[in-house]
């Protein structure tokens, strides 16, 4: 009987600290997490990170796809989160290639990763180098691919399709395309190169139903009305980048922030 109780308690307590386990693992305590830098700390204003998250639907057990994570602001986020009980990966530069870009940009990834083994151990690494090498994940075994300000990125490359297709095909069916992207002035035209960095929402929810996508639902979170978005250097003359401009310059734009930004999820149909 005293064995039946000490098992009881013990029971318990294990649940008790796998509870409190997971709240250490809440998005809440990984974006105040000492892992991030103050630097990063500071866009969330601008990146609502939390919010932009929840809105997509993420779940501490889920596979998720990050696309072209740069330097990981984001994975420092979706990497501890997903650590115990779902799958991280990232879908970056080939980390063989003799590019020096790629490389700097891949020591810089890794560098942050190999720091905190506790919190990136479980990180998978897949290529997405188009339109010839995408070697992420099996077809259909991915619960929600995530790409933060890149669609311009592949437009310049005329590639925008095909990165749709590839995400599609990673997805389970009734699995989410979560995108934020700098939102362009719907009353000019798009253009194909995006040499702005501004896409029109429009022309995103094009491309997306174009692959076999369902715009399931968009978020404000990311607005900023004090964008222009007519801007000398395009998207890159504001915070972070300020490219081309004087430090008087930077003072008078620092009062907009970032770009104004569009958040759309999609769903691959069941």
């Amino acid at each position: 009987m005293e064995m039946k109780k000490l098992c009881t308690a013990l029971l318990v307590l294990l649940i008790t600290l796998g509870h409190q386990y997971a709240e250490s693992k809440s998005l809440d305590s990984v974006i105040a997490g000492d892992h991030r830098s103050e630097q990063n700390k500071s866009r969330d204003i601008y990146r609502n990170p939390k919010e932009t998250l929840e809105f997509f639907g993420i779940e501490s057990e889920m596979t998720v796809v990050e696309v072209w994570p740069s330097a990981g602001w984001y994975t420092e986020i979706l990497a501890p989160y997903l650590n115990e009980k779902g799958q991280y990966i990232s879908a970056s530069f080939d980390l063989n290639s003799d590019s020096a870009f790629v490389q700097r940009m891949g020591k810089i990834f890794l560098g942050k990763l190999e720091k905190r083994p506790d919190l990136y151990s479980n990180v998978k690494h897949g290529v997405l180098m188009l339109p010839d090498k995408i070697e992420v994940s099996d077809p259909e075994t991915v619960d929600m691919v995530l790409t933060f300000r890149n669609i311009h990125n592949w437009m310049a490359r005329g590639q925008e399709h095909i990165a749709m297709k590839a995400f599609y095909e990673m997805l389970k069916p009734g699995g989410v395309l979560g995108v934020v992207e700098h939102r362009g002035d719907e009353l000019v035209p798009q253009d194909p190169s995006s040499k702005s960095g501004y896409v029109n929402q429009s022309y995103m929810v094009k491309i997306a139903e174009a692959a076999g996508f369902i715009l399931d639902d968009s978020s404000e979170v990311n607005a900023n009305r004090l964008d222009t978005k007519n801007h000398p250097e395009g998207v890159w003359t504001l915070a972070p980048t300020y490219r081309a401009q004087n430090d008087e310059q930077k003072i008078a734009l620092s009062e907009i922030g970032e770009s104004d930004r569009f958040t759309l999820r999609f769903k691959k149909p069941e």
